[in-house]
C-alpha cells in the first residue's frame, strides 16, 4: 500500500490519528479480539496522546507497548510510561496488566530487553505483531531510540534491543528494533517543526536513505505520514 501524508495543524493532525486509533482499534477487535499498540514519548505523545482520552475505544481490549524507554525509575518525567500515564492512560479504563512497561532502569538492559521481547511474544503470539506503531523523528532522522550509524539498526531477528550508548542523553534505553516494526500491521510516523524537514523528505523521497526514519518507513507496513506545515516544508509538491 502507498504511504499517505497528511499535513495539517498539530491539533487537526491529532485528531486524525485519534480516528486512525479508533478504526485500527475496531478492526483489530474484532479479528483478533484485541489491539496491540506501540507508543512513543516526546512532542509526539505531548500533541497526540490527550486525544485519545476521549477515543471510542474497548479498553479493556487493548494492549499498550512502548517503542523505546530511558534508563529512568518508572515515575521519573523522562519515562515514556510515565508521560503515557499522565497524559492517557490514567484517564481511560484500560486493564494496567495490558500496559507493558519496559522496565528499563534496570542493571542487565540485555535481561530487560530478552523480558520485554519474551512478553510481546506471550501476548501476540510467535512472531507477534503489533497492530499500529507510533513514531516520533528527532532532527537527526532517530526513530525509537535507533539513532543513525547506531549498531542497533543492523539488528535482524530480535525485536527489542539493549542501548547502552545512545548519542542523545540519558545513553542507556531499551528499543523495539526494524524486525519489530516491520512485523507491525500499521505504521504511523508524526513530525512537527522545521528541524525535521530534512529527516521527512529523506523518508519519503529517498529510496536509498539510510536514516533510521527512512528505515521504519520502507520496512514493510503501510505508512501515514502525519505532519505540520513545517515538518513538510522540505517535500515536493505533492
Amino acid at each position: 500500500m502507498k504511504s499517505q501524508i497528511r499535513i495539517d495543524s498539530i491539533d487537526a493532525l491529532a485528531r486524525a490519528f485519534a480516528a486512525r486509533f479508533e478504526e485500527d482499534a475496531r478492526e483489530s477487535i474484532a479479528a483478533r479480539r484485541r489491539f496491540a499498540c506501540a507508543v512513543p514519548g516526546g512532542s509526539v505523545a505531548d500533541a497526540f496522546f490527550p486525544a485519545l482520552r476521549d477515543a471510542d475505544v474497548q479498553w479493556p481490549r487493548v494492549e499498550v507497548f512502548f517503542t523505546d524507554e530511558r534508563a529512568v525509575p518508572p515515575g521519573d518525567p523522562a519515562s515514556n510510561h510515565a508521560l503515557a500515564r499522565g497524559l492517557w492512560l490514567d484517564h481511560v479504563p484500560i486493564d494496567p496488566a495490558r500496559v507493558h512497561r519496559m522496565p528499563a532502569e534496570r542493571p542487565d538492559l540485555d535481561a530487560v530487553a530478552r523480558a520485554c521481547a519474551a512478553e510481546m511474544t506471550r501476548v501476540l503470539g510467535d512472531p507477534p505483531r503489533l497492530d499500529l506503531v507510533l513514531l516520533g523523528v528527532g532532527p537527526d532522522g532517530h526513530v525509537c531510540s535507533l539513532y543513525p550509524g547506531h549498531p542497533a539498526l543492523a539488528e535482524r531477528s530480535r525485536l527489542v534491543a539493549a542501548v547502552s550508548n545512545s548519542p542523545k542523553p540519558p545513553p542507556r534505553r531499551i528499543t523495539l528494533t526494524i524486525p519489530a516494526i516491520s512485523a507491525a500491521r500499521g505504521l504511523a510516523i508524526a513530525a512537527f517543526g522545521e528541524a525535521k524537514a530534512g529527516a521527512i523528505r529523506k523518508a519519503v523521497e529517498e529510496p536509498g536513505s539510510p536514516l533510521p526514519v527512512a528505515l521504519a518507513a520502507r520496512s514493510g507496513p503501510p505508512v501515514l505520514y502525519l505532519l505540520d506545515a513545517a515538518a513538510a516544508s522540505g517535500l515536493r509538491r505533492r
